[in-house]
């Protein structure tokens, strides 16, 4: 491969005003695609790409050019922290390392599911240009745009051929996708990581409850992969294995009297909705800096009574279904949201598809956790930060001390002030804190006997009469097609979110049956009683105080920007779907952020190595408490003779899972007068057994069970083929930290699982 100057970027794509965003994406076809010139095996490539022709070359150097640009790269540019990377001459004319850097992530993207080592990038790139694969190599693996995951070969674990250095202390407050990403990533660079969540289950906003006897699984937060092209999301799936389902663009809408909304009524009013947001935007360009006082409500309403739009009762119904549609993609009111930048990140919208996860967004984040030391039930009260240190208090009076911190609290609990910091946050981190807005988007999922509306659709719509009550169950969403059961959803967005944390959840079932039996009994439809529902309340979760993030009147991206900084030199660290000024209020953006602080944070500690040794001792706080190993082997996993193995996976049957084993020895007997003058405490404590402990993994374990029945070839496997190292009490703990901490959350989750749980109906 040569590379070769890249080609002008492609026109811009146009902003897609409606939250019904219609794609054209298609995972497998773009694998079809990708595998079409990337050949099927890395050998078929490296063959292909020595035989291709000038011309077949550009065209290859064009679409990996495209490929990079939807992953968020300039297309003839490099990022400013490329920059930094890249010395004279290579900075000063960088189009050959873009177009190696472009290779690169295509050749990932090709097959997500192994690692993509710089050898076999080396091998497809002329050897003149080794200088550049090793620095775009390195960069996006630290950046984690490449080799990121949670697939076997993706454990949270540094990479066997690591070099071994001294490792800085890191606590990660919230188990999150922003969380678990940043602490998994964190784990694979080398570094010692806690996580210390409040609730007691991984996830936070993203929360699929297992509802009908727990055969359906239920979205009750984050639910939708919003455009799957380029997604980090879609990413994790295809190394799971797990099907996505396409949102079907049909959507129906349903007056409460069951009657079908109009074709002609509904393209006219769409269309008028999308042309008063395009007003808007001419709007805010002709009074620029004085369009930041004014909400995008105010603007939309005003320009529709200028055109006398939506005169009909009927008229105003639809465009008011639309509103609320808006405020749902937002989690604000349109009176709150700010006209100059509400839609600033539309630049940087992931195209293509819709998707439903099948099984739930549960599995992505129990992928995440594999692996992961995290401690539940520890709510974050104060956060203590200076240039020496983090300290941590937890409810309940627990400290907890390391080198540096990472806080992935949503906005909501940083507004609430719940947390305190010492010292106070910067002026300008409080001032962004208070200007952005905190949204609200509820939910009510029901359990059905069986599918009584339209399966050949994934949403369908209902209007309100009220404007002030447009939001209120405005839109379900069905997930028959991968819940595991007859299950809808039924939103509730903008001011309707707010007063509907008021009412009790038994009037608020009876409200959505009326209008379901509204829309379908008419029909001829009956539609039953729901096996189970819950209702949301999460404005009303002190965890979290709200839903997502948008801009307010006052505020703009910028204070995105300000939110992610770092404070106290480097010393503490945030994260989380509003600290991300590309992809707020997504899944997705939340787990890139963690991506990104994980990247800061192995900088920093790296800045460090030379200046301060001592932060590198892991705090007391950190390590694992007295006796944890002898809590830990109660009930292994697996065990044999003298051997038992407990490991961190959910599923300990997991081939790849890594654990812990345990040898159970004889002390040596001692003999003659030495044995005679023992005390009787010395006597005691020598008829005990003593243990040696080993990290090994789950395939390992069964090697060692089916090697027969001599204990001392056991142990000749594992020491000799296996080279396996043997270690004391003391130094498991000190070395194996994390992976102690990771065994015992799992058998925490285990345990967990198996409780009866309570559900209401």
């Amino acid at each position: 491969m040569s590379p070769s100057p890249p080609p002008p970027p492609p026109p811009g794509r146009p902003r897609r005003a409606a939250s019904a965003r219609p794609g054209s994406y298609d995972e497998s076809l773009v694998d079809t695609e990708l595998q079409a010139y990337l050949g099927n095996s890395p050998s078929r490539r490296i063959r292909r790409l020595r035989r291709l022709s000038p011309e077949e070359r550009q065209r290859e150097t064009e679409t990996e050019a495209l490929i990079a640009l939807s992953l968020g790269f300039p297309i003839d540019a490099l990022l400013p922290a490329e920059e930094a990377i890249l010395a004279d001459p290579d900075a000063a004319a960088p189009n050959d390392y873009i177009v190696v850097r472009n290779h690169i992530l295509a050749s990932w993207r090709a097959d997500p599911r192994v690692p993509l080592p710089r050898a076999r990038v080396l091998e497809t790139v002329a050897s003149s240009y080794d200088h550049l694969v090793a620095a775009a190599h390195g960069f996006l693996t630290r950046e984690g745009h490449i080799n990121f995951g949670v697939s076997a070969t993706f454990p949270a674990s540094p990479p066997a051929d690591a070099l071994h250095v001294p490792a800085a202390s890191v606590l990660v407050i919230g188990a999150g996708l922003a969380g678990l990403a940043a602490a998994r990533q964190l784990l694979r660079f080398g570094l010692r990581v806690l996580v210390l969540e409040g609730r007691a289950r991984p996830g936070g906003r993203v929360y699929t409850s297992r509802l009908g006897g727990g055969q359906a699984a239920v979205e009750l937060g984050g639910s939708v992969i919003t455009g799957i092209h380029a997604n980090p999301l879609g990413v994790l799936a295809r190394q799971l294995g797990i099907p996505l389902h396409k949102v079907r663009d049909r959507c129906p809408l349903y007056h409460t009297d069951g009657r079908t909304v109009g074709t002609r009524l509904d393209r006219s009013i769409d269309l008028v909705f999308n042309t008063l947001l395009d007003h808007a935007t001419r709007l805010r360009e002709s009074l620029k800096e004085a369009a930041e006082g004014i909400s995008l409500g105010e603007a939309i309403e005003r320009l529709r009574r200028l055109y006398n739009a939506a005169k009909s009762e009927e008229e105003r119904e639809v465009l008011d279904w639309h509103l609320a549609n808006l405020e749902f993609s937002n989690a604000g009111c349109l009176s709150e949201l700010s006209l100059a930048y509400w839609d600033q990140d539309d630049q940087f919208e992931m195209g293509g598809d819709h998707c439903f996860l099948a099984g739930g967004n549960s599995r992505l984040v129990h992928a995440l956790c594999d692996g992961v030391p995290v401690l539940y039930e520890k709510t974050v009260k104060r956060i203590e930060h200076g240039v020496d240190g983090v300290s941590i208090t937890v409810e309940g009076g627990q400290v907890f001390q390391a080198d540096m911190a990472l806080c992935t609290v949503p906005l909501g609990v940083l507004k609430s002030g719940s947390i305190v910091f010492d010292p106070q946050l910067p002026e300008n981190k409080l001032g962004a804190i208070q200007r952005l807005g905190f949204g609200l988007l509820n939910k009510v999922a029901m359990v059905f006997p069986s599918v009584f509306w339209d399966e050949e659709i994934d949403t369908f719509g209902c209007l309100n009469k009220e404007t002030s009550k447009r939001g209120e169950f405005f839109l379900f969403y069905s997930y028959h097609t991968v819940s595991g059961g007859a299950v809808l959803v039924a939103l509730v967005a903008g001011e309707a979110a707010l007063e509907f944390e008021k009412v009790d959840p038994v009037v608020t079932l009876h409200r959505v049956l009326g209008i379901l039996r509204g829309i379908y009994g008419p029909k001829g439809i009956t539609v039953p009683d729901p096996i189970q529902s819950a209702c949301t309340r999460w404005g009303s979760d002190p965890l979290c105080c709200g839903s997502y993030s948008h801009i307010r009147v006052g505020s703009s991206g910028t204070d995105y920007d300000i939110l992610a900084e770092s404070v106290s030199e480097d010393r503490l660290f945030f994260a989380g779907e509003a600290t991300n000024r590309a992809y707020p209020a997504t899944m997705h953006g939340a787990l890139l952020s963690g991506l990104r602080e994980a990247s800061r944070i192995l900088r920093a500690s790296e800045s460090r190595v030379d200046s301060d040794h001592k932060k590198y001792a892991l705090q007391k706080s950190l390590r694992p408490p007295d006796g944890i190993l002898e809590d830990l082997f109660t009930e292994p996993d697996l065990q044999f003779s003298r051997f038992s193995f407990v490991f961190s996976s959910m599923t300990p049957d997991d081939p790849q899972s890594m654990g812990l084993l345990r040898i159970t020895l004889e002390n040596p007997r001692l003999e003659g007068d030495q044995k005679n003058q023992e005390s009787a405490a010395e006597k005691e404590a020598h008829q005990k057994a003593f243990h040696l402990y080993a990290a090994v993994s789950r395939e390992q374990a069964s090697q060692l069970q089916l090697a027969g029945d001599d204990d001392r070839g056991r142990l000749e496997l594992l020491c000799k083929d296996l080279s396996v190292k043997l270690m004391g009490y003391d130094n498991t703990c000190d070395t194996g930290n994390s992976l102690i901490l990771s065994i015992q959350s799992a058998q925490k989750a285990r345990k967990r699982q198996q409780r009866p749980k309570d559900f209401k109906f």
